[in-house]
Formats: C-alpha cells, structure tokens, sequence
C-alpha cells in the first residue's frame, strides 16, 4: 500500500486551476501505437472512505506502473497527476493506494492506467472511478450491505442478466456499500451447466480455475477475479466505495480451528488454507491495513457525524465449532476473542456518531449449525433457547457494556444465511436482560442459493418483524428465482431518523423502518 500525502490546499487549487497536470510533468500526453498495451483487467475499486482519505485499488495484467489522476471535476479538465506505483507478480499485479488530505464530503474523480515497465512509452487504457469523502457536516447519508456471491454453484449466467443485485444497489447512488462476507465462495465450483427443477439449464461462464476447491494462493485469487467478469459489479465498483469484512466462504465452508477439510481438499491443512485465503482478500479489495498487524480486518470507519461503521471478523480469532454449551467463557468460547472485543469496547465508547453500525459476518439470534445434516455443533453465536452459554457470553459482555456505558444508536447489520429479516431485540423478551433494545437487519444473498428461514434463539430475545425466505422444500433458489436481497439505509442529516429498507435484486422494497435516534 502506499500513501500519497497532499496538501488539501494544492489538491483544491490544482483541480480548479489550469495548467496543473501539465506542471507535474508525469503524465506527458502521447498516442501509442503498441498492438500489446498493458491492460486494467478488472475495473476500478474504493474503499474504506474517511473525511479526507480513501483507498482506490486497480490490477495490471503485466509488470507495470499504476498512474492515476485524481479531480473534483467529472471531465479531469484540471486533473492532479499523482507518482506511479509499481504492479508487481508478488501481488498478482494489484496495486493499492491511500489517497490522503482530500477534501470533505467532495466528489473525488479518480482515473487509473498502467505504463509498461519494459516499454514505458505504453500505457493502457485510462479506467475511471469515482467516491465521496465523508462529509463534516450533517447531511443525509445513505449505506446499502449484503453479503454471498456467487455461492452455490450459481455464477455469472449473462442469459440472466448477469449480477443485476448490484445494478439495482447502484440505482440509489449510496454513500458506501458494507460487503458483509462471502464475499466470493472460494470451496463452490462454477461448473458451465446446472439443472433446474423446471428442467431448464442454468449457465455459468467459467474460467478454469473455478472447475475446483481453491487450495494454491492462484485458486484463491481467481475466485476473486471471477466475480469481476461480472459487468454489473464492476459498474458498482467504480461508483461506490466497498467498506469489507471476511467469513467462511472466502475459505472453506464453516471453517475454524477444528475444521475437518472434506475428501475434495488435496491439501489438508486449514491453516494454511486460511493464510492463503487471507492474501488474496487483502490483495483484492481496498482495505486499509494496520501497521502493527498487516491482516487485521477489524476496523472502524468514519462517515461523517451521523455514521461510524465497526468491522467485525468473526473467523480469524473464534474457538473451535463446537457444541458452544460452555457455561464460563474461555478460548473455547471465543468468538471475536478478547482483544478484538476490547478494541470495540473502546471505539464504541469513544464514537461521538449519531449512529454506531456493527457490521458483523453473522447473525447474533439465528440459530446455523456447524453439521446440518447430523445437526450437530455450532457455527455462529446461537446455541439455543436459554441463558447465555458458550460463545453468548462474549455478546451478553458486549450488550451489557453498551447499555452500562450509556452507548446510543447501536444498529447491527448482517448477511450469512441467504434470506432477509429484520430482528428487534428486546430484553423484556430474553433469557439474558441487562442491556438496551436494538435491531439487527439480515439481507443476502447477493447472488447465491437462497435458503432459510433459521430458527430464532430466544436468549437475547430477537422478534420476528420481517422475514422473507424461501421456506421448507424450497431451498437453495437460484438467482433467477428473484429472491436475492440487498438492505438500505438511509440517515437523515436533519433530525438523524434512520430508514432501513429491505429491497429485492428487482429494487423492489420489501418492508421499511424508520427509527428515531435517542440523544443524551
């Protein structure tokens, strides 16, 4: 990753001044005439946006310089030509960029292309993309999230239109998409047919790599670029910015430390599985690293006054899948683990946002077990009706530290288990009572088999305000069914209100809420 520190003064002036880009000297105009150009091969991303930064993120297809441009005009008249970043093998030929010193709550046109390392008169097309920084003052904010793609088996069918979940997202020209993992299904096979129950074929594109589990750091990254074939997702990309968290899938299913790797894995080590997958992810999204601990994936994010956003990774740090029973918490138990819950402890106690969004890879009172054939173990929190054990105990600490801290506005937002609902918790209903009412919104897949509904726990007292799934003797839908979900949200810059909305792949919306903020 590499910083790029302007001055907001200059960026200001250079972008509304003529004769800046030409002053930098970097970016000479010229036409080639080279029959093999360097390539941008799979679009343009942004990500982890703050108030004056965000991260923007391309891929070369051969050993180059990654160029970018960057205006707060749309036709880059009086563009600010930044330092080449070099496109190496070592990182797959992705490149990524923190962009600092921006101006707030601004429209930031960025344009990216590769120059040849061999022939540095060659460059490749120009690709554009664009963001908005977080604004300073209290104007509305929009988010949409989900999560699942290309789970299933169910690919890019283009006789289907495609991805189309993230075309209907775009529509709403969203601050910020919050990608709630599964971000792509690493042990699920893209084969170039499947049968339907109507006995009509779905059809996949396929890329060779896809024909299999992914094992080697390669497989990995290729599930990744898979889903960039996808049209509509890149369109998506280039216009919004992807705040990310990891679960299973971008793995193997259901993995953690006990994980036993089924017959189709030559390689049997999870570990390691789970250090390649780990690569790929950071290589192939925007987010921003921490210096003390290059993978961490927990984070938070802030979007102006109205919104922080605190990513959770529910994988890298749990316990076992066991039978979650345990009646002290301990290792065994963990499902955040200790450091990751102090360091949420301490950034919701410090947020002064009229909304503090946990972003978690699984849902909290929906029961989802490890074997669903045998039903046996536990793979998310819910263990089953009754006071808090197991891996309950770290969100009993959690919601009972929120409520005695006077933490406000706590929202929490989710994907995993392929169908939409909307849970309210209250204490007057649960085993476990210290802590305040809150909501927790489930939307997904984005393009996966749609499964569910799952069973509710009633240890933290969750009720049932909407759900839509496809029910018993319906399971695994394909995307053409329709019953793909996206969620938005919606802060109103005024008053604070938020209006969380379930909607289709089809934009139609589902069920809406709008909840008032408590201050003091």
């Amino acid at each position: 990753m590499r910083k790029v520190l302007i001055s907001r003064r200059h960026f200001l002036q250079t972008s509304t001044i003529g004769g800046a880009t030409a002053a930098t000297g970097l970016f000479t105009p010229f036409i080639s005439r080279a029959s093999d150009r360097p390539i941008v091969t799979h679009g343009v991303q942004s990500g982890d946006i703050s108030g004056d930064s965000g991260m923007i993120w391309a891929r070369a297809d051969r050993p180059s310089q990654m160029l970018v441009e960057i205006s707060t005009t749309e036709s880059f008249r009086n563009a600010l030509a930044l330092p080449p970043v070099a496109a190496m093998p070592e990182s797959d030929f992705c490149v990524k960029r923190l962009l600092e010193n921006l101006p707030s709550g601004q429209t930031i046109f960025y344009r990216v292309k590769f120059r040849d390392l061999k022939q540095i008169n060659v460059e490749s097309e120009p690709v554009t993309g664009r963001f908005r920084t977080a604004p300073a003052d209290r104007r509305d904010v929009s988010f949409v999230w989900g999560g699942d793609v290309a789970g299933q088996g169910w690919g890019i069918n283009t006789d289907d239109g495609g991805m189309t979940t993230f075309a209907a997202m775009r529509k709403h020209n969203p601050d910020l998409f919050i990608h709630s993992g599964d971000t792509i299904y690493a042990d699920g096979p893209i084969l170039p047919e499947v049968k339907l129950a109507d006995e009509t074929v779905w059809k996949n594109l396929t890329i060779p790599e896809k024909a299999k589990v992914a094992e080697t750091l390669d497989e990995y990254r290729a599930a990744y670029k898979y889903n960039l074939l996808d049209e509509h997702l890149r369109a998506f990309n280039a216009d919004v910015p992807v705040f990310v968290q990891w679960d299973d899938h971008e793995v193997t299913n259901n993995w953690s430390l006990s994980k036993q790797l089924p017959s189709a894995y030559k390689e049997r080590n999870v570990m390691l599985l789970a250090a390649r997958a780990a690569q790929a992810f950071h290589e192939m999204f925007p987010i921003r690293t921490s210096a003390t601990e290059p993978g961490r994936i927990y984070r938070t994010i802030a979007y102006g006054p109205h919104l922080d956003v605190f990513m959770l990774d529910e994988r890298s740090y749990r316990g076992p899948n066991n039978d979650n029973t345990q009646t002290s918490y301990g290792p065994d138990s963990y499902f955040i683990g200790l450091e990751q819950l102090a360091w949420l402890k301490r950034s919701l106690a410090a947020s002064r946002a009229t909304w503090k969004v946990i972003a978690s890879d699984m849902p909290i009172g929906i029961i989802v077990e490890d074997d669903a054939v045998n039903h046996r173990g536990s793979e998310a929190i819910a263990q089953g009706d009754g006071p808090a054990l197991g891996r309950e105990l770290e969100i009993a600490d959690l919601l009972r530290f929120i409520k005695s801290a006077g933490i406000r506005n706590t929202m929490w937002v989710t994907a995993d288990v392929h169908y939409a609902a909307a849970h309210y918790y209250d204490p007057n209903k649960a085993q476990f009572q210290d802590f305040d009412p809150f909501w927790e919104f489930v939307s997904g897949p984005l393009h996966a088999g749609t499964f569910g509904p799952g069973k509710l726990d009633n240890t933290f007292g969750p009720e049932l305000k909407f759900v839509k799934a496809p029910g018993p003797g319906r399971q695994n839908l394909p995307p053409s069914a329709g019953m793909q979900f996206f969620g938005h949200a919606r802060i109103d810059g005024a008053t604070g209100q938020l209006t969380v909305t379930i909607r289709d792949r089809a934009d139609n919306a589902l069920w809406s809420v709008t909840v008032d903020p408590k201050f003091g």
